[in-house]
């Protein structure tokens, strides 16, 4: 794998500031704590305790959005009059808990409440009006729409002809028109400044919830599910938004819903330490692998419900799915980076655009904003596995992504979003054309600004004045994120004096740094393995938290960037082998090899796809393992890399047994047996990938065999924006394209062949 470091960037150091007395007084401590707070614009006493201690900010009141009052009356009316209220939510983790928080709360008055979480293919964002028309010929009398719904004129109206009210709460950006609802509610409807400006949809929720609850009861029970959109929706962290997260994050350390206690147990997080980088980083990441693989419905079960064991149950459910997207996720991304590797001129374009039709279009947009960190260009992945191409954007500060695309509208069949992210469709043919067009709009935003936003450098110290202390200090000024990101420290003039990999694949870097004064420091660079270290004397740039290790706290510092004071002449010593290999390829008698090495490690995860071995998984399956067992040859690198990424193995045991189907013939037998499997057992709908993965194939492949089958007359197909395939067997004549398709077929399995052939003699620890 090439290695691919984040360009270097230039640093600029915070301008100084004057501290008040009274204000360097409250908060004490490090300077540098009340000189971030003086650079934000807050001065005062009382504005650094509103900041700093969620108990003396003032929240603003539910009335200050519009229509709420009129929403809560409506909603206040269908609960004393038993009215069936349909609310419809989004697929997102804001959705989900948005749909999760109306649902409590509403269950709690008694009310006759059901929800509804579209599906992220084959409904997409916004009310689905098919889907409405059948949820309301099942009997509804109010819908009510969370994080959705503020530019549903048509569903609206149709509604209202089912004489069936609306009330929309919603946070996205205003269309021209609004829907004729009841009442909408929306933070956007605001002037700019106000403090309700930021809500999530999750945060309109509550905000209704509580002008419905008036005095009569306390919401606070649903700040946890605020805490979780705010973070997962990566909100502007200022004023009522901190607030409710900061009140939400000690609502979540209480441990009360037993659907996020399960999650936190499978993710072996304890609830007392829980900060927003576990809800940006563990939690939201496996509630979004439903909405992204699957029907997000079950989140907001899980969310809601009150049965232990069940919540057990959906949070496995939720493992599972976290495991395929983190190797779907990996293997897009090495995928994209293989695509630049072949074509480095994609990077000098204003937005990085990269099409395959093999990558699933429900991890995409994880991948995008990853390039983003990477490149610091704006980035739209696309997946084109028919003639339309699903996308996803990513962006950068300074360019409003989703007006961006309104720009070149001309090249898209449908787009929509946020300025820092949007999803989009186009003709797979026109992804030439709409890079180019994009690229021109996004210079045209940008000017002159530079490529990767400056590192703004908040002060200096040196290495003796790290310490948990000092850590602590600081993170008074969490939580962090999106309007309030953390310290930025730099320490002058360090060289490395030794490095080792960290993690099951070294993937991670542990580099201890020493000072002039011969003081050292261990700093964590995550993701380091791909980029090169400095080599003489540099300047480090790097964030410091807390962390706990073995049940103890500790300063973790986290490598940012560094900048080149002098170059050395003699390179760094190297880190140790990535991994322990026990080579068994070419092996003469590899099931007694692969019988002795499962007996010396038990717990091993074996990897084969193609044929059957007891126990074993295909790339779906796989998961986090010390000891990865490889039986069969892996079809393809990104797959082999993600693989590897996903399992992140100590120790690695590689057979290589070839599948048994590699030539086309035997393919499309083995293909057309699993179809007919799929037609007898799962109604004729079989995943694409999953196809793959018990093939040990590449998608294309295996999209290519259903084309062949198709011509020859053996079944017919469509192909969902899932990824799944409905199939129905038939016996008709060939068609004319047979032989060509069928020649397209094997001249990728021979690229799959020779990809193995390589791979039986490839250097394993490279």
């Amino acid at each position: 794998m090439a290695a691919h470091g984040r360009p270097r960037r230039d640093w600029k150091e915070a301008p100084p500031v004057d501290v008040p007395a009274p204000l360097a007084d409250l908060v004490g401590g490090h300077a540098l704590v009340a000189q971030y707070l003086a650079r934000k614009g807050i001065t005062s006493v009382s504005a650094a305790e509103r900041f700093l201690y969620a108990d003396r900010y003032r929240l603003s009141p539910p009335g200050e959005l519009p229509d709420i009052d009129r929403a809560a009356d409506r909603l206040d009316r269908a609960i004393r009059d038993r009215e069936r209220i349909l609310i419809w939510g989004d697929f997102d983790v804001d959705g989900q808990t948005s749909t999760a928080l109306l649902y409590s709360a509403l269950q709690r008055r008694g009310a006759n409440a059901s929800y509804h979480v579209p599906n992220r293919f084959s409904e997409g964002h916004g009310i689905h009006l098919p889907s409405l028309k059948r949820r309301l010929d099942g009997g509804v009398d109010l819908l009510l729409t969370c994080d959705t719904g503020v530019s549903a004129h048509e569903a609206v109206e149709y509604a209202a002809s089912r004489a069936v009210d609306t009330i929309i709460t919603d946070h996205h950006a205003l269309p021209d028109s609004l829907p004729a609802a009841v009442a909408l509610v929306n933070p956007q409807r605001l002037a700019e400044a106000h403090p309700l400006r930021e809500l999530p949809g999750v945060g309109v929720a509550y905000k209704l919830i509580e002008a419905l609850y008036a005095d009569q009861d306390d919401a606070s029970f649903l700040l946890d599910l605020v805490a979780l959109g705010i973070v997962a929706d990566v909100m502007a962290q200022v004023d009522d938004t901190r607030c409710l997260l900061q009140r939400g994050l000690e609502e979540l350390r209480q441990n009360q819903r037993l659907g996020l206690k399960a999650i936190l147990e499978r993710a072996q997080i304890p609830a007392a330490e829980l900060n927003e980088g576990h809800i940006g980083f563990a939690i939201a990441p496996r509630l979004n692998a439903l909405g992204r693989l699957a029907d997000a419905n079950p989140a907001v079960e899980l969310l809601t419900t009150n049965d232990w064991g069940r919540a057990r149950v959906l949070a496995n459910t939720l493992e599972g799915l976290n495991a395929k997207r983190k190797f779907l996720s990996n293997q897009v991304y090495e995928s994209a980076i293989a695509q630049i590797d072949k074509e480095p001129w994609l990077l000098e374009y204003a937005a990085l655009v990269l099409s395959q039709a093999d990558w699933h279009s429900g991890v995409i947009g994880i991948v995008a904003s990853r390039l983003v960190e990477e490149f610091g260009l704006p980035t739209v992945l696309i997946s084109t596995p028919d003639e339309t191409g699903r996308g996803s954007a990513r962006s950068v500060a300074g360019v409003d992504i989703t007006s961006a695309l309104g720009q070149v509208a001309d090249h898209l069949m449908a787009y929509g979003g946020h300025s820092m992210a949007a999803g989009l469709s186009l003709p797979a043919a026109k992804v030439f054309q709409f890079r180019r067009a994009l690229s021109r709009v996004v210079r045209e935003m940008s000017g002159d600004a530079p490529r990767i936003q400056a590192l703004r450098i908040d002060g200096y110290l040196s290495l003796s004045d790290i310490s948990l202390d000092l850590t602590s200090d600081f993170e008074r000024l969490a939580p962090f994120g999106n309007g309030n990101p953390p310290l930025t420290l730099a320490t002058r003039n360090l060289i490395v004096a030794s490095h080792k990999g960290l993690g099951r694949r070294r993937e991670h870097l542990q580099v201890e740094v020493e000072d002039e004064g011969g003081a050292r420091q261990r700093v964590i660079w995550w993701r380091g393995a791909r980029a090169d270290l400095p080599k003489g004397r540099f300047d480090l740039a790097y964030a410091l938290r807390a962390s706990v290790y073995k049940g103890e706290r500790e300063p973790l510092v986290e490598w940012l960037d560094y900048r080149l004071l002098e170059a050395a002449n003699a390179d760094l010593l190297p880190a140790e082998p990535v991994l322990e290999l026990h080579d068994h390829r070419g092996s003469k008698e590899p099931l007694a090899a692969l019988a002795r090495a499962r007996e010396a490690y038990p717990a091993a995860l074996v990897w084969a796809e193609g044929e059957r071995v007891a126990g074993a998984v295909n790339r779906l399956g796989l998961e986090p393992s010390e000891t990865l067992i490889v039986w069969t040859c892996p079809p393809a690198a990104e797959i082999w890399a993600a693989a590897l990424t996903t399992v992140n193995p100590s120790r690695l045991i590689v057979f290589g047994t070839r599948p048994r189907a590699e030539k086309t013939n035997e393919l499309l037998v083995q293909m057309a047996a699993m179809l007919k499997f799929a037609v007898n057992k799962r109604n004729g709908r079989a995943g694409l990938e999953v196809l793959a993965a018990a093939l040990g194939e590449g998608e294309r492949s295996v999209r290519v065999g259903l084309q062949v089958l198709r011509a020859l007359g053996k079944l017919d197909y469509q192909l969902r924006a899932t990824g799944e395939v409905e199939v129905e067997f038939k016996d008709a004549a060939p068609t004319e394209q047979a032989p060509v398709l069928q020649k397209r077929l094997s001249l990728l399995l021979r690229e799959t062949r020779a990809y193995r052939n390589y791979w039986l003699t490839m250097k394993l620890q490279e």
